[in-house]
């Protein structure tokens, strides 16, 4: 089986600003973690980190203009090699609307419903980031354990 991981939801931002908060190493720094580094460009590989939890290398492998982005997870200690993640970005009555999803798990084992719940803890973020200038990120001021 391929289960997958979604989410939708809007930000009251325009898709430009959504956009830049998911390809830029700055933007990823401040919803998702502050150990975020590498290279955001179509192509270019992003190391994320969460302490000494490790984390995943993800590949940039498309990337449409304020409209879509997918990584590809090369690298993971927690099983997540050769997932997909996708951002999804349309306006819809004023608003982004976000379509994230995270494919490729093969079960929906406890780790599965571990990430589900943590994705949603990551949008809501990235909602706060594009919104107010403050996200949660992994070890920001303004994260909760």
């Amino acid at each position: 089986m391929n289960y997958a991981i979604k989410h939708l939801f809007h930000i009251h931002v325009p898709k430009t600003k959504v956009f830049e908060a998911i390809t830029t190493i700055s933007g990823l720094r401040n919803w998702w973690t502050v150990e975020t580094s590498g290279e955001a460009a179509l192509g270019g590989i992003i190391q994320f980190r969460f302490s000494t939890n490790g984390g995943p290398d993800m590949k940039v492998k498309e990337m449409n203009m304020h409209e879509k982005l997918v990584w590809e997870c090369l690298e993971s200690n927690h099983g997540w090699k050769g997932n997909l993640l996708t951002f999804l970005l349309d306006e819809n009555e004023g608003k982004t609307r976000v379509r994230f999803s995270h494919e490729g798990w093969n079960e929906q084992d406890d780790f599965y419903a571990i990430c589900s719940f943590a994705w949603a803890r990551y949008m809501e973020s990235l909602r706060q980031y594009c919104q107010t200038g403050n996200g949660e990120a992994f070890g920001s001021a303004g994260y909760r354990n």
